[in-house]
């Protein structure tokens, strides 16, 4: 019997990757063949790459906009130099299937897959699907949602690919140690800890209202601040603040640690914060860096009380970081009874792992 292959794709930003580094172990142990294929440059292949027995496949890829940029024009041939490297590869690996998260290396993956005949499986995060999924849609097998609501932003002659699954949360944030973040940032355990990250890429307002207000938080906070690749400011060095670029196995023992959380409202990492009932500060990404489906689910999480919702134009006005973490800090255990009483299913990766499994192999 021939060995099962399955090519992972996504990328652009650690949220395009989460999802797959959890399902990667699953199928691995199942006895799958896994490979993956991603961008040249992006965050993805450095995060792939330290994986065992997951051979990486890089190919020319070109951002979607959906504005107007003469930036299109390159693209565009480089997205179709994309789906030609793509061809040969899947043609060469002749995979059972393809899971594609999103992100924009995701679309000549399925476009090649789609002209091969392939199973495509496709994962959405957020509340409405983001330009490469939408134009993925006509080439895929089904598409699984986080939210409900997703089907109402889709067109319905596609309604019948689309499955609502709920938020993935893996087991990598689970059974965090406090001690051992403590010991890795020098902290006391006298003290609250606040963690704010702004995904893998980093969040330059977040960071700036950090460190324009690191005297008065440090006077109340313990403060781990995941700051970008490249965005550590080697001038600060106070006690009881502890910068990083990226943090990968740390990252369950400071949120273990974390008492409040400020961070950007992407799907994953703001589901994976409800799963360990952290009480949150959302600043969604702006309108004018991205479509706006990070507010929307900051909203969503608002309304069901998880959370407090800073805009990210607001993050600087005089005050406003220092007295929404002062409230939130102070009423903490009011969000986390909201969660532990939400009637949101949190699903597993293992249930999307026997999904893609059973479906992928019918007739």
């Amino acid at each position: 019997m021939n060995t099962k292959k399955i090519i992972f794709t996504g990328g652009g930003s650690a949220g395009h990757v989460t999802l797959n580094l959890a399902l990667i172990p699953l199928f691995q142990k199942d006895g799958w063949e896994t490979f993956y294929i991603g961008s040249t440059k992006g965050i993805e292949k450095d995060i792939i790459s330290k994986l065992e027995n997951v051979l990486y496949y890089p190919i020319q890829t070109g951002k979607l906009r959906r504005y107007f940029s003469w930036k299109n024009f390159s693209d565009f041939f480089n997205i179709l130099i994309g789906i030609v490297q793509t061809f040969k590869i899947i043609k060469k690996i002749n995979p059972d299937i393809i899971f594609a998260k999103g992100g924009f290396v995701s679309f000549p993956v399925v476009f090649a897959a789609w002209l091969l005949n392939k199973k495509i499986f496709m994962h959405e995060s957020d509340l409405t699907p983001g330009l490469a999924n939408k134009l993925a849609l006509p080439f895929i097998s089904k598409l699984f949602t986080t939210f409900s609501e997703t089907k109402n932003f889709i067109k319905s002659r596609y309604l019948n690919k689309v499955e609502y699954i709920g938020p993935m949360i893996s087991d990598r944030l689970k059974n965090g140690n406090k001690d051992t973040a403590l010991q890795i940032c020098h902290f006391t355990a006298n003290k609250p800890i606040v963690m704010a990250m702004g995904g893998s890429l980093g969040a330059q307002s977040i960071n700036t209202a950090i460190r324009k207000n690191i005297d008065i938080l440090l006077s109340k906070y313990q403060i781990i601040h995941i700051c970008g690749k490249g965005q550590i400011d080697n001038n600060i060095v106070l006690k009881g603040y502890c910068q990083f670029e990226y943090v990968d196995k740390e990252l369950k023992d400071f949120m273990s640690a974390a008492d409040v959380i400020i961070s950007r409202a992407g799907s994953n990492s703001i589901f994976e914060l409800l799963s360990l009932k952290k009480p949150m500060i959302l600043v969604p990404l702006p309108q004018t860096s991205s479509r706006g489906e990070q507010s929307l689910n900051a909203d969503v999480f608002k309304k069901n009380g998880f959370c407090e919702v800073i805009k990210d134009e607001a993050l600087q006005t005089k005050d406003i970081l220092i007295s929404t973490l002062d409230m939130i800090y102070k009423k903490r255990s009011d969000y986390i009874n909201n969660m532990n009483n939400s009637a949101i299913k949190l699903s597993d990766t293992q249930q999307l792992f026997e999904k893609i499994n059973s479906i992928g192999f019918q007739s």
